[in-house]
């Protein structure tokens, strides 16, 4: 499956004095990208909160910074399943620069639970829009 791709505009709001992204922003861009990313497999996450009861908590985060994205850059950030089995979802993410450098490379873990806390399995339709068969995990990267 090719990796899904989000734009985003490095704004003034996303920069330190230094002119470069502060390293905590990317998170806020990888949790934006990762909202249109499921938007784009037809549910958005509120969707699957209000409609379905499930929310997608993160349970780990790792980011590795490669390089400084800098203010009014156009930062395309990849995002594609590293994995979605059981009660897991792992999303693995690039941030490329305008000129195709790498700025950031990171992935999320989340689990899938109900609105007490109480993990549920992957719905078969997400794993379907995914691009997964239900019974089966998957590990990939682009």
């Amino acid at each position: 499956m090719e990796p899904f791709r989000y734009r985003h505009r490095v704004t003034y709001a996303d920069c330190t004095v230094g002119n470069h992204i502060y390293y905590s922003r990317y998170l806020d861009l990888l949790e934006a990208a990762r909202g249109e990313w499921f938007r784009s497999m037809g549910k958005c996450f509120d969707e699957w909160h209000h409609g379905q009861g499930l929310i997608f908590p993160v349970l780990e985060v790792q980011l590795k910074y490669r390089s400084p994205a800098r203010y009014d850059e156009l930062l395309t950030i990849e995002v594609w399943v590293l994995e979605a089995r059981g009660v897991r979802l792992n999303v693995g993410y690039r941030v490329v620069g305008s000129e195709g450098q790498v700025r950031v490379e990171g992935y999320t873990h989340h689990v899938c639970t109900n609105l007490e806390d109480k993990p549920r399995r992957l719905p078969a339709e997400l794993l379907s829009a995914l691009g997964i068969p239900a019974a089966g995990p998957r590990n990939s990267e682009p």
